[in-house]
């Protein structure tokens, strides 16, 4: 059942090559000349500085294309304002490639709480607005003033995370799929060497890119839907079910059933060859290269909160690249249509991407300027891509799929080697091993044919798969002679870790805690309550204490003082203030005085913003009785929930009070050990006209302080006196705690 696909390096070599790698792939027209080019087969455009490094997409990207033989050029962070800088390396022989960079530019230049941010990591000196806002519309607006006829490809995390409608947290709508909006003639998401290569090559043989519709990967227009397949609609795909227990919906069998259906709402220009209803019964099976779904249509989803969370579904159940199926929505006279995702990359392939001619230091145009981003990862190593995780706030398995992608332990070793013989200022720290989760290196299912009919969300939650592999050896070896390299003296793990997939393997945990802590260690509860842990497929608190038990028994054993540095969210969807609340009152008990903390962020095709902007949850199947989720959607609901993080901080405490008294927790306002915030202090001014001079001012002065509408009841002076008097009957504070 696993499909294959042609190795990427093994594509005969465009007739360009003869002029060999470039130093730095050329910035300027200059450049260009020294390397004897007249002209560029590829041009691409990014919205970060350019680094030469494989931590950056477009050096990878650019090495990529120049190692099939063509001559790429980059045109970095633009002066979008005109069509100037666009024209600066001249027009490409083949295409433009058009990305934001490795941050959307959205969420690179406005906080959660949509304020703008006054840096940039991934620009000299972090200088702010260097980007357009929607960089990837705007880049490609300014390539279409200039070069109007010649091919346009978008592609990145942007690119990857709006191939769709997607909902828009910065304008609170359903935005159209960028490809429409940016004019581009194609689009690539995930990580898209697989699809890049193979288009740039049937281009150079002349392939009109209108013609490349087929690519794995890759989002087109298309006028209608082509001959020869047959249509499901997504309602059909979506059967009830607990997402650990999802059946294929294409394993349907019987004799073929007709089915009529009203699409006029959809175009009356469609007229798929067949509508296959369900359930089928009997033995016929699909073909699942000639078989498409549809999704509902944009002017649908953008109306329909409901329809938007139920395709959100269908598009993550639809991300497996062994199974999937090519989605296709309708957007007025148009067909967006999503090929399936690209096949993840051998660890051959992925050796040979990341040792490609890289200079691993930014562009020497940049002089001494500092690059943020470049800083923080010069020393660091990328061993690994994708993530099985599937927590719904993240974005890393929309875009790098869920299928781990590993690089071989030599390939790994080498690059070592390389940063200490070749990366100025190295010292002999090793900054980070690691990726999108330091811990799921050659973790992936132990049976093939299993992982490639798999439809799960995620491989570790509600529990971990029973076919998902958990010996972290290859891991554990790989830092024992990492650590063994001449002029290497520390291996740090910097990159998210998984703990319910640590504590499977003790072995890996004490190796861990021994040789690469450096008296901390982040990880990322996120939350403590089980509801909205379960909006956001995460294990429970019983793993961290499992973890945190490991952790600090082998810390002990090592002759360490060591710390967990937990992460938590706020405001995600389906967090009540309670859950916030009992987080709060976690930290306090386990003296967590956090500092670093997030509020949660709607990023666009993510599973939790489809449950923010429903109020649906999409772990199950939607429909409109669904049963509608709390949502943190308020500026300031989201900040005192944000509040209840940072207890501790004094700025907080007037709307914390103000919160727990309307939440009737009163009780948590004080200064004992187990509640939460002090009580408010009086002004002293106040308390020094509390002291008159006779008894006569001193009961008019307190008088004309007293707030009528704040006076007890007669009820409430009740049941004061009467709780008075049980002496020896109160609860402890620590019972009035819990």
């Amino acid at each position: 059942m696993n499909r294959t696909a042609q190795d990427l390096f093994s594509y005969p070599r465009y007739w360009a090559e003869c002029f060999g790698p470039a130093p730095f792939l050329p910035t300027t027209r200059q450049e260009m000349d020294q390397l004897g080019w007249d002209s560029c087969d590829i041009i691409l455009v990014t919205g970060d500085a350019y680094v030469d490094h494989p931590s950056f997409g477009m050096a990878v990207m650019g090495r990529v294309l120049e190692a099939q033989g063509f001559r790429v050029g980059i045109i970095s962070q633009p002066d979008w304002r005109s069509t100037d800088a666009f024209t600066e390396l001249g027009c490409p022989n083949l295409y433009f490639g058009v990305t934001a960079g490795n941050m959307d530019s959205m969420i690179n230049r406005y906080t959660a709480d949509l304020k703008v941010r006054h840096d940039d990591a991934y620009t000299p000196d972090g200088q702010e607005g260097k980007r357009p806002d929607r960089a990837v519309i705007v880049y490609s607006q300014r390539i279409r003033e200039c070069y109007k006829d010649v091919p346009l490809v978008i592609g990145g995390i942007e690119a990857s995370l709006r191939r769709i409608a997607q909902y828009d947290y910065w304008s609170n709508k359903v935005r159209r799929s960028v490809l429409i909006d940016s004019g581009a003639d194609i689009l690539l998401y995930g990580n898209a060497e697989r699809a890049i290569v193979e288009l740039s090559h049937r281009l150079a043989q002349g392939e009109p890119v209108h013609a490349i519709d087929d690519l794995r990967g890759t989002v087109v227009l298309r006028e209608h839907v082509p001959e020869g397949f047959v249509e499901v609609d997504s309602s059909r795909v979506d059967w009830p079910g607990q997402i650990d227990a999802l059946k294929s919906p294409y394993d349907y069998e019987g004799e073929e059933k007709k089915c009529s259906t009203n699409r006029s709402e959809e175009g009356a220009d469609v007229q798929p060859l067949r509508i296959i209803p369900a359930p089928l019964k009997g033995r016929q099976h699909l073909d699942k290269d000639a078989t498409y779904i549809r999704l509902p249509s944009f002017e649908k989803v953008s109306k329909d909160p409901v329809l938007y969370a139920h395709a959100s579904r269908v598009l993550h159940l639809e991300s497996n690249p062994h199974n999937a199926k090519a989605l296709v929505q309708r957007d007025g006279g148009k067909e967006i249509w999503a090929n399936p995702p690209p096949l993840p990359l051998t660890t051959a392939e992925m050796d040979s991407v990341f040792g490609l001619p890289y200079q691993r230091i930014p562009h020497p145009s940049y002089g001494t300027r500092k690059i943020p981003a470049y800083d923080m990862i010069k020393f660091s190593v990328n061993i690994m891509r994708g993530c099985f995780g599937g927590c719904t706030f993240c974005s890393i398995t929309e875009h790098e799929g869920r299928i781990i992608q590993s690089r071989s332990q030599e390939s790994v070793l080498n690059e070592i080697e390389e940063i200490r013989d070749k990366v100025p200022g190295f010292t002999g720290m090793i900054s980070d091993l690691g990726g999108p989760t330091s811990n799921m290196y050659h973790l992936n299912c132990n049976d093939p044919d299993i992982q490639a009919s798999c439809r799960k969300l995620s491989c570790v939650y509600p529990t971990i798969c029973k076919n998902l592999v958990t010996d972290h050896s290859q891991t554990t070896e790989l830092y024992r002679k990492a650590r063994k390299i001449d002029g290497v003296h520390t291996v740090a793990i910097a990159s998210g870790l998984r703990y319910d997939l640590a504590v499977e393997d003790p072995e890996y945990v004490k190796e861990l805690v021994t040789h690469h802590v450096g008296g901390y260690l982040k990880i990322a509860p996120e939350h403590s309550e089980e509801g909205t842990l379960s909006k956001m497929m995460k294990p429970g608190m019983g793993t961290y204490d499992r973890f945190k038990k490991m952790f600090d028994k082998y810390s002990k054993e090592a002759g360490k003082k060591q710390y967990l540095i937990p992460y938590f969210i706020a405001a995600h969807p389906g967090c009540e203030d309670e859950d916030m609340l009992n987080l709060a009152r976690w930290l306090k008990e386990h003296k967590f005085r956090v500092d670093q903390v997030q509020t949660f962020y709607p990023s666009p095709m993510a599973l939790a913003t489809a449950m923010y902007h429903s109020q649906r949850n999409p772990l199950k199947q939607v429909n409109y009785k669904s049963e509608k989720l709390y949502i943190p959607r308020d500026s300031e609901q989201r900040r005192v929930q944000k509040a209840f993080l940072r207890y501790h901080d004094e700025k907080n405490w007037p709307a914390l009070r103000e919160q727990l008294q309307e939440m009737g927790r009163a009780d948590l306002i004080g200064s004992a050990d187990w509640q939460l915030v002090p009580a408010q202090e009086k002004p002293k001014k106040a308390q020094q006209r509390a002291k008159p001079a006779t008894q006569k001012g001193k009961v008019a002065a307190t008088a004309a302080r007293i707030d009528l509408s704040k006076r007890p009841t007669a009820l409430a002076r009740k049941k004061a006196a009467k709780k008075s008097t049980k002496k020896g009957q109160q609860r402890s504070p620590k019972k009035m705690a819990r």
